[in-house]
């Protein structure tokens, strides 16, 4: 396909994994399934869709044995929240990486299959305001630094497509200091990590942000994107997975991304709404390509999911149908506008 349209994460599981529950048979089936309709809906990439993450920010301290579950909340636009856990002693390990699910997809796959990572910066909120009694914040983020440098480059060596960051508390970060000084210093942990990889390394790492996309609501679509994208394009990566089909002022936001983004990068825009209970047809996605390239060169521009589906394992608000029905119409669309840009 002329333009590049990959998934973002997280599909809905089946019953028997709702909850996180589920042995690694049943996991296993929910996987190859998920595989199997993404090719055979013409997905050039595919991905795990997140079957087997307890959350695609905890799965590397799942089952950790220094934590407790008063952290950092998030609170999301219709009231509800996510509490992250806290980390109460170190040294910091993650329980596991990411390359455990990228080879159990690459078993069920004949086409390239790309994997998401949580991005450290997230894995940063587990560290109390308070600190730990000997184990300092700096000491935190070196080990920190290091598992995230693991779960990356052990994605790629297995021959991973791309590496997908999440970093959806980008967004987050300016409702909770609008000064900017906490957006700083998250991009400042990622590229701690980042400027560790070549160049050539880094063209197949991506960084995806979105305001936030659990049981139907966000948890920063308020904040003015023009106030994050200029920042968040000082990423070392080689491409960025933007949130889009569900932004007010698409255009607005389009007109910041080819302002501001990095002259080697590729963007991949949102086309579908995963909290949008409607399936876009095809022609909507056609048409939100369209509107993408007239601000952006064809050549760099790539489509995506707007967020995961079901970023969390309790999330049901989406179902596994409409997930893959709003995927086929981002796949068709995309085709759909390559076409008509000539391509």
């Amino acid at each position: 396909m002329p333009i590049p349209t990959e998934p973002i994460g997280s599909i809905p599981r089946p019953p028997e994994l709702s909850n996180g529950s589920g042995n690694s048979a049943a996991t296993e089936r929910a996987v190859a399934d998920t595989v199997r309709r993404l090719q055979d809906l013409g997905s050039p990439v595919v991905s795990d869709g997140e079957q087997s993450k307890p959350s695609f920010a905890t799965y590397p301290v799942a089952g950790h044995p220094a934590l407790a579950v008063d952290g950092a909340v998030i609170p999301f636009a219709d009231g509800h929240q996510r509490q992250l856990p806290r980390l109460t002693a170190g040294p910091f390990r993650y329980s596991r990486h990411a390359v455990d699910y990228l080879r159990v997809a690459q078993c069920h796959a004949s086409v390239p299959v790309k994997q998401a990572v949580i991005a450290p910066s997230a894995l940063s909120l587990l560290y109390p305001n308070d600190g730990i009694d000997g184990y300092p914040r700096e000491a935190f983020l070196d080990d920190l630094a290091g598992e995230a440098e693991t779960d990356i480059r052990s994605c790629l060596g297995a021959g991973a497509h791309t590496v997908q960051l999440d970093f959806t508390e980008a967004r987050l970060s300016l409702k909770l200091d609008p000064s900017g000084g906490l957006l700083d210093d998250l991009i400042a942990l990622n590229n701690r990590v980042l400027e560790r990889f070549s160049s050539d390394e880094r063209a197949r790492i991506g960084v995806h942000t979105c305001p936030g996309a659990d049981l139907d609501s966000t948890h920063s679509l308020d904040v003015d994107y023009a106030e994050l994208l200029p920042k968040l394009f000082g990423l070392k990566a080689g491409a960025f997975y933007l949130q889009m089909a569900g932004e007010s002022d698409p255009d607005r936001a389009l007109r910041a991304v080819a302002d501001h983004l990095p002259s080697d990068a590729r963007v991949f825009i949102g086309v579908v709404d995963p909290i949008d209970p409607r399936v876009e047809t095809p022609e909507q996605v056609r048409d939100r390509v369209l509107a993408a390239a007239r601000h952006l060169p064809s050549d760099r521009l790539g489509t995506c999911d707007d967020c995961g589906f079901a970023p969390f394992a309790d999330d049901t608000s989406t179902s596994r149908e409409t997930a893959f029905a709003k995927i086929s119409a981002r796949v068709q669309g995309t085709a759909l506008a390559a076409d008509a840009l000539g391509l």
